[in-house]
């Protein structure tokens, strides 16, 4: 769990960072720079999309994972979550873009791959490298995010505690399913969300990708019977 409890922490000091920044920033150099960094977010997403050996895997698990988190709902809930945690610790956040901040954040941090690796090495062998460079990217991100959004990217320190230090704790039974190949696909499939999240970054028209988070499973389920 140290490797998951690390990387939350430095998610937070990363984001006070960002906050010191963001009241020093006139709106007009913030915009600029959010919209560079929406940009680098849809990059880093179409980069490790395009790692897929097969992208007809993907299409499928993005489809199907939207129908399922469409049906449960996940984005209405983590919005409503992101609320709660809003009205709790920032009633002052004028510009409601705690919600906003913390569904992204947390989107960004937990959906990619090296979450998914990291967490397993650090379960199964103790070696926490994997988590420790991802913390590395985490922190910078943090402080850009932290920069537009504010105090709700700090509270998605929550979601990557719980997140990888679930995968941490059930590493030992997962391992048999999470081959390389399933890896692969999941952290594709991961990409594909990844550019959603840069979508929302630059535009208004927002893109549901809390309902598409079930598509990253989905590989586990679908790529057995293709080996």
């Amino acid at each position: 769990m140290i490797s998951a409890v690390v990387n939350a922490l430095v998610v937070i000091i990363g984001s006070l960072i960002g906050m010191a920044f963001r009241q020093k920033l006139s709106k007009r150099y913030s915009k600029t720079i959010t919209q560079g960094l929406g940009l680098c977010v849809i990059v880093i997403g179409v980069s490790t999309a395009l790692e897929s050996a097969n992208m007809i895997v993907v299409i499928v698990c993005v489809a199907l994972g939207s129908l399922i988190g469409t049906w449960i709902d996940i984005e209405r809930r983590l919005e409503h979550m992101g609320d709660q945690l809003q009205a709790r610790f920032a009633k002052d956040d004028e510009n409601g873009n705690f919600a906003k901040g913390f569904v992204t954040a947390s989107l960004m941090f937990c959906v990619g791959a090296m979450a998914i690796v990291g967490s397993m090495d650090s379960g199964l062998r103790g070696d926490h490298s994997t988590i420790y460079a991802k913390s590395v990217l985490d922190f910078i991100t943090s402080i850009f995010f932290a920069g537009t959004y504010g105090i709700g990217v700090m509270a998605s320190a929550v979601s990557v505690l719980l997140y990888q230090g679930a995968i941490v704790l059930l590493s030992g039974v997962i391992e048999p399913i999470l081959t390389t190949a399933v890896i692969t696909e999941m952290g594709a499939v991961g990409g594909v969300l990844i550019i959603g999240v840069g979508m929302n970054v630059l535009r208004r028209e927002h893109t549901f990708v809390g309902n598409m988070l079930p598509a990253i499973l989905l590989p586990m389920v679908i790529m057995p019977f293709l080996a």
